[in-house]
């Protein structure tokens, strides 16, 4: 049997400090064990910069994306001063002065050109127009990431088999339209309904409008054939 402590001893005993365990190489502590944590200064212009390189390194991002990132980081270590002690009117002081220090280093990516608001624009609509998405809603999407409504404009293809090609590729991903299933259509339409038809063309345009297609562009692509609308939406993967 294991030898129990006295109470004066277990009284004693002092928890490790988890700044102090020992730990592998490149183990991260835990978010609980972060929290135990001293918050340490205010994060410095240097200590943004590498914050905003170690971001870069992973994802790409806008001006606005980079500076809201590092804001973030500003504002969980406000958090944790103040949690710890800090006088709050100070803690508000330097996070104002890091939030300067975190526009200033977005600022400076930007000139030397590892942040392209034009160039991550341009590649996002692809990707998502590639998707099956709308202009209507990739306009949306620039705009929430802090794109100027000029670069997004640009950014949109203004081709209209190319919006054709997307509303098809959500028509193939909700089954609507040339790659609706022809035995639930074939149900749908049954009896002697003559309006069955036509709902289930409402319901596909609706579908369509909802993901931001025009009237017109919903009505062509429930038109189209099955093999023409292979052929656009191949069309549009090479673009």
């Amino acid at each position: 049997m294991q030898d129990v402590p006295p109470d004066n001893e277990a009284a004693d005993t002092v928890a490790p400090d988890p700044s102090k365990r020992k730990r592998r190489r490149g183990q991260r502590l835990t978010p609980a064990e972060l929290a135990e944590l001293p918050p340490g200064p205010a994060p410095g212009a240097g200590t943004l910069r590498n914050a905003a390189l170690a971001h870069l390194a992973r994802y790409s991002t806008t001006e606005i994306g980079l500076v809201r990132v590092l804001d973030r980081r500003i504002q969980r270590w406000a958090s944790r001063a103040v949690t710890f002690g800090d006088a709050p009117d100070r803690v508000a002081e330097l996070a104002a002065a890091a939030r300067a220090a975190a526009r200033l280093v977005a600022t400076s990516m930007v000139a030397s050109g590892v942040v392209d608001d034009a160039a991550y624009a341009a590649a996002r609509a692809r990707s998502l127009t590639r998707s099956g998405r709308s202009r209507r809603v990739i306009g949306a999407h620039l705009a929430q990431r802090g794109i100027d409504p000029d670069l997004a404009a640009a950014s949109l293809s203004d081709d209209a088999d190319t919006e054709l090609a997307a509303a098809l590729t959500q028509a193939r991903r909700r089954r609507i339209g040339p790659f609706g299933d022809p035995d639930v259509q074939s149900a749908d339409e049954a009896g002697d309904d003559p309006l069955a038809e036509a709902r289930v063309r409402n319901r596909a345009l609706g579908a369509l409008a909802r993901a931001g297609f025009s009237r017109d562009v919903a009505e062509r692509a429930l038109s189209t054939d099955r093999e023409e609308a292979d052929r656009l939406i191949l069309h549009l993967k090479r673009l």
